[in-house]
């Protein structure tokens, strides 16, 4: 598995070592004992325990045989491929292009029915217009050095996505200030933004909170822009790659982190207001 900087990733890859080790105890075999079993060199062994050397499909039901447990395979299989979901760094995800990396979350968006959103940099893909994602996705596909040019269907893809806002699903989204003043696209682009963004504000479903900028941010600072997608996963965007949560015990506290951001928003008209006096920005 490759490495990521996530400490998430990480933790569940060594829980993942940990229980093979555990059966490993359990059926009380010494590493060189499995090996032997396994047909491997002790060495293999050794890595795989200390989360050094992924494990294929095949080692792991070798894995289970050796320890007597052979109905634990698949279970271990499953667990293998949850972990290296977590984390996908973007060269991986959009080595097909950026339509088929959008359209790859599609699945998850429409089966979600609670959103909470947190955005520190930029308006968030469901609330942007097609010139504000356009402008961003040409900067990530010059950033990121991909070969095609598919970015008039990434943003059609992405545009299509934001049907899920007219449903019964819910959305809460909260956004720093500065994300008011990114300037993507321009002025023209960004006055057009957030003027959508008053609109979209309004809608019953949508909440929408803006952290104002303020000199002292002890109590709760910036974090990285991540979505609670119900209480299923959070999906972290980070420079290098898009990181997957599952874990119940992660979950809650982004949940909590979430909470705390929005205890320093403004909503309803204090909200516009701040977006409106960032519209008289731009001239």
């Amino acid at each position: 598995m490759p490495g990521s900087p996530s400490s998430s990733a990480q933790a569940a890859r060594e829980a993942l070592a940990a229980r093979l080790r555990d059966l490993r105890l359990d059926a009380e075999l010494t590493v060189r004992e499995l090996a032997v079993r396994a047909g491997w060199s002790h060495s293999k062994v050794s890595r795989i325990e200390t989360g050094r050397t992924a494990p294929s499909p095949q080692d792991l039901r070798a894995w289970a045989e050796a320890c007597g447990v052979p109905g634990q395979a698949a279970d271990l299989a499953d667990a293998q491929r949850a972990v290296e979901g977590m984390w996908v760094d973007w060269r991986r995800m959009e080595r097909a292009g950026l339509r088929a990396a959008q359209e790859s979350v599609r699945p998850l968006y429409e089966r979600t029915h609670r959103f909470r959103i947190y955005d520190g940099w930029l308006i968030h893909g469901l609330l942007q217009t097609p010139a504000y994602t356009t402008a961003l996705l040409h900067s990530v596909r010059r950033r990121r050095g991909l070969p095609v040019d598919d970015v008039e269907a990434a943003v059609a893809e992405r545009v299509a996505r934001q049907q899920v806002l007219r449903s019964q699903r819910t959305f809460a989204f909260l956004l720093e200030e500065a994300v008011l003043h990114s300037g993507i696209g321009g002025p023209a682009a960004m006055r057009e933004q957030l003027w959508h963004l008053l609109t979209a504000a309004v809608q019953p479903n949508v909440s929408l909170g803006i952290i104002p900028a303020q000199p002292d941010r002890s109590s709760m600072r910036p974090v990285e822009d991540f979505m609670i997608f119900g209480q299923e996963q959070v999906a972290v965007e980070l420079v290098s790659g898009y990181l997957t949560i599952t874990q119940l015990r992660e979950i809650a506290m982004y949940e909590q982190v979430f909470h705390e951001l929005g205890r320093l928003a403004v909503y309803g008209e204090a909200a516009r207001a701040l977006i409106r006096r960032a519209i008289t920005t731009l001239g």
